[in-house]
């Protein structure tokens, strides 16, 4: 996803701006470019396709010093990466605009303006707004208000900064439906897609809401929300640190991965869905090309990986009505295929290096597949690299071996691929809505999830004896119990399996005894009655149950039946939601059991090889 770096200040800020391009290259990046204004009548502008490394070694032949600037590192979504596609865009040469997110209604904006006589340089949808600003802007008035009446024209979700050379003391930024951030200094004012990148310059934060506009200067931030109404920002102080590999507060790196879950899947919704649709050039360039004759869906992926594509199996057959096969890396590799007409081969990595999957991908595109999707959270990973059409998961670093909020946010990523792929399959306005409003809900029902913590750890103390664990789930919510019980076996050294409940007659109730606690998953949905008979198959034979349950679904605890509440979720967004608990279980069993929680043993993170 793109970066933006923008300052204010005494000082000369391009210093200052390349760092904070740095610091934002872990979102995933294809080109980068700087825009300054030092007094002369013109704004100074350098771009460079490649690593922000190609930047600097630029400005350091043709420095850009000034007191006010801008800086972006763009991941492709119109137009091919090069330098003219590349951010800052302007209008003329005094006018300059980076811009994060996508602009759904830019092409009929773009006939519009070269109607106009406004000639276009790149094929990104930002030149487009850079021009609908420059033409307010000589209608009459300041920067402040041609950015106001142009976002009035705006449809999409989008972060935007602007300078003009004719308003050297000021820059103008807004908000909708991506990131931005203003960070508050003494004699000096800055703004970025994310705090991490200003760090070096301050640690006091504005967050700016959904449909904010800002007037930054340095000595003065002036904030007005979507009515038009003067607000004011609380200024908040980060105080964990650059490192956002630092446990911090938490016991475990794990734990603390566990918590950061609604923050994470909040950056992964953010700039791919507006409040009520899903932006699938988020996806890519050429994603409305790629996706509208797709009538298959190959998933490949590994561990928890292969788990989140069985989850959006379920998803991409019921939205989608596209058929869907999901097969282990290893197993895909070594076998003969029959590929069906027009199949999209989807790969999922947390590491975008896992060696089976890679190879994969690589046989895959020899062999005739439509594209290539990878779901990845490493941006410059040869998975990243080598596919036609990519998601970025926005996790940022994991480090706990066993995978946690990669999978939350795969997970998320995935939902909101498919609902890109229904789209192109009649799949209406209305239920697309329904849910895209359902994945806005997920990062505060995450957290009321996290808030059971303490009564999840008191529920795990039942489990620090046994050796053996039964996960059971119907549905979309038998991958999430195979997950469960992998994060149980990783961490814990307990032999835990997962079964769909209905599968318990042909053979797994042999195992069940007072021995062989049996956790489930049971939302309120359509199999939820099912479900119910499934567990008192186990309760006849003895067995003690653990289970998860909506309060709607009317699971009622009994001797033998232990029940945890969780709050009530969209049936679709259910098995993110019902994830994380099962996280929390096995967390506390392994700190119980004393085991290695974040290096298990003989497991690595990322596994590079066969």
């Amino acid at each position: 996803m793109c970066g933006i770096v923008g300052a204010v200040s005494e000082r000369d800020v391009q210093g200052i701006l390349l760092e904070g391009l740095r610091r934002l290259e872990y979102r995933g990046y294809d080109s980068a470019g700087m825009a300054v204004i030092n007094g002369k009548p013109e704004v100074q502008r350098a771009r460079e396709v490649g690593k922000v490394a190609a930047l600097a070694d630029a400005i350091s032949a043709n420095p850009l010093a000034g007191h006010l600037g801008i800086a972006h590192t763009r991941w492709a979504t119109h137009g091919e990466p090069s330098q003219v596609n590349a951010h800052p865009h302007m209008s003329g040469d005094r006018l300059a605009i980076v811009h994060n997110g996508i602009i759904e209604n830019y092409q009929e904006l773009r006939e519009e303006l070269k109607a106009e006589g406004f000639e276009f340089t790149s094929q990104t949808d930002t030149e487009v707004v850079a021009h609908l600003i420059g033409k307010n802007y000589k209608a009459g008035g300041n920067l402040y208000n041609a950015v106001k009446t142009a976002i009035g024209r705006l449809r999409g979700a989008f972060a935007l900064a602007v300078v003009h050379a004719n308003e050297p003391d000021h820059l103008v930024v807004c908000r909708e439906g991506s990131p931005l951030v203003v960070g508050v200094g003494i004699g000096e004012n800055f703004i970025a897609s994310d705090q991490l990148a200003l760090l070096p310059v301050t640690d006091r934060f504005m967050f700016l809401e959904e449909g904010d506009i800002a007037d930054i200067r340095k000595d003065k931030i002036e904030i007005h929300d979507r009515e038009g109404q003067a607000v004011e920002r609380s200024i908040s102080r980060f105080e964990h640190g650059a490192d956002s590999a630092d446990k911090g507060e938490y016991r475990h790196y794990m734990l603390k991965e566990i918590y950061e879950q609604p923050k994470v899947i909040k950056a992964t919704m953010e700039g791919r869905i507006t409040a009520t649709r899903v932006l699938e050039q988020a996806l890519g360039t050429d994603a409305e090309n790629l996706l509208e004759n797709v009538r298959h869906v190959q998933i490949i992926a590994c561990g928890t990986s292969y788990h989140a594509g069985m989850v959006a199996r379920y998803w991409i057959e019921d939205l989608a009505g596209v058929p869907c096969s999901v097969e282990v890396a290893s197993e895909f590799r070594y076998r003969k295929h029959v590929i069906q007409p027009d199949t999209l081969f989807l790969c999922i990595s947390q590491s975008g290096e896992t060696a089976d999957t890679l190879a994969a991908l690589r046989q895959a595109k020899k062999a005739g597949f439509r594209a290539a999707l990878a779901i990845c959270n490493v941006p410059g990973s040869s998975l990243v690299r080598e596919s036609d059409l990519v998601i970025m998961t926005q996790a940022g670093p994991e480090i706990g071996v066993a995978s946690t909020k990669a999978f939350t946010t795969q997970l998320t990523a995935l939902l909101i691929f498919t609902l890109a792929l229904a789209r192109h399959n009649g799949l209406n306005a209305e239920r697309e809505a329904d849910i895209v409003k359902a994945i806005h809900l997920l990062p505060g029902q995450v957290n009321d999830v996290l808030a059971l913590d303490g009564e999840i750890e008191e529920m795990s103390k039942a489990f620090m004896d046994k050796n053996h664990s039964l996960f059971l789930g119907r549905g979309s919510q038998y991958p999430v119990a195979m997950e469960g019980a992998l994060k149980l076996k990783e961490i814990s050294y307990i032999h835990a399996e997962a079964y769909p409940a209905g599968e318990l007659k042909h053979g797994p109730l042999a195992l069940v005894d007072s021995e062989m606690p049996v956790v489930t998953v049971a939302p309120n949905n359509d199999l939820v009655e099912k479900l119910k008979s499934n567990l008192e198959e186990v309760r006849a034979r003895g067995g003690e149950l653990f289970v998860f349950a909506d309060k709607a679904a009317d699971v009622k605890p009994e001797e033998g039946l232990h029940v945890m509440q969780i709050p009530s979720v969209h049936e679709i967004t259910a098995p993110i939601v019902y994830t994380v608990p099962l996280q929390l279980l096995s967390y506390h069993v392994a700190v119980l059991k004393g085991t290695d929680v974040d290096q298990p043993r003989n497991l690595a993170k990322s596994v590079t090889v066969e």
